[in-house]
C-alpha cells in the first residue's frame, strides 16, 4: 500500500480474540506478510483503539464480556470505514450470518486456511476503489434504496449487473456465502422475488407482480 505521497506503507490490522493460540498465530502470520498488527485479548481494550484509529480487523464472535456482535454494534460496523472480519466456529454460523447483517464485512469459519485468510484480507483492502465505482453505477434513488447499507448497495450493483455470487464476491473481496446473505437481505428490504425484480425496482421503480 502507498500513502498520498506515493510512499510504501505497511497495511494495519487489528486481531481481537481471547484465545491466545489463535491470536498469536494470526499476528505472526500477518506480520510475516508485511502487516503492522496490533492484538487485543478483549473488546474493551480494542474499542477505544479502533474508534481513534480505524483499521481492518479480524474479530472473534465468541468472547467473554463484550462479544463480537456487541463490538460491531458499538463501532457501528455498517458505516465503519475499514473492513471487519468475524471469526466463527462451526456452531456459530447463524451468529456469523447475523454479524454480516450487522455490518461485518465477511467471516472466516474456524479452523481456517492461512492462505485463504490472507487472500481475503488483501482483497478487501485492495478493492475499495472497485466497490466505490460499483456503488456509483446505481441510480441515485429508487424504491427502498434508503433502506440499504453502503455494502448492500455495492452488492446490489453487482447483482443487477448480472454477476453471480462467486463473481460478485471476487470483485468485492468477500466470500460467495456472504454475498448470499447480503442478497437475501436486499431482496427482503426491496420486496423482490428474484434478480429480475431487483433490476425492475432499481431501474424502473416497479417491482414484480404475481401473475
Amino acid at each position: 500500500m502507498t500513502d498520498a505521497g506515493g510512499t510504501q506503507v505497511s497495511p494495519r490490522l487489528y486481531v481481537v480474540d481471547d484465545d491466545t493460540a489463535v491470536r498469536d498465530s494470526l499476528v505472526e502470520l500477518f506480520r510475516l506478510e508485511g502487516f503492522e498488527v496490533e492484538a487485543f485479548s478483549n473488546g474493551a481494550e480494542f474499542i477505544s483503539r479502533a474508534q481513534k484509529e480505524p483499521a481492518c480487523t479480524i474479530l472473534d464472535v465468541q468472547m467473554p464480556g463484550r462479544s463480537g456482535l456487541d463490538i460491531l454494534s458499538i463501532l457501528q460496523a455498517s458505516t465503519y470505514p475499514e473492513p471487519i472480519f468475524i471469526m466463527s466456529g462451526h456452531g456459530d454460523i447463524p451468529m456469523a450470518v447475523r454479524a454480516i447483517k450487522d455490518g461485518a464485512f465477511d467471516f472466516f469459519e474456524k479452523p481456517f486456511d492461512a492462505d485463504t485468510v490472507i487472500e481475503r484480507v488483501r482483497s478487501a483492502l485492495g478493492s475499495r476503489r472497485d466497490r466505490e465505482s460499483a456503488d456509483a453505477e446505481l441510480p441515485p434513488s429508487f424504491p427502498g434504496g434508503t433502506l440499504l447499507t453502503a455494502r448492500e448497495r455495492q452488492v446490489l450493483s453487482e447483482i443487477t449487473g448480472g454477476a453471480s455470487n462467486k463473481e460478485a464476491g471476487r470483485r468485492l473481496g468477500i466470500s460467495p456465502r456472504t454475498i448470499e446473505v447480503h442478497r437475501a437481505r436486499i431482496m427482503e428490504k426491496l420486496g423482490a422475488r428474484n434478480a429480475a425484480d431487483l433490476v425492475r425496482i432499481v431501474y424502473t421503480g416497479n417491482g414484480s407482480v404475481e401473475g
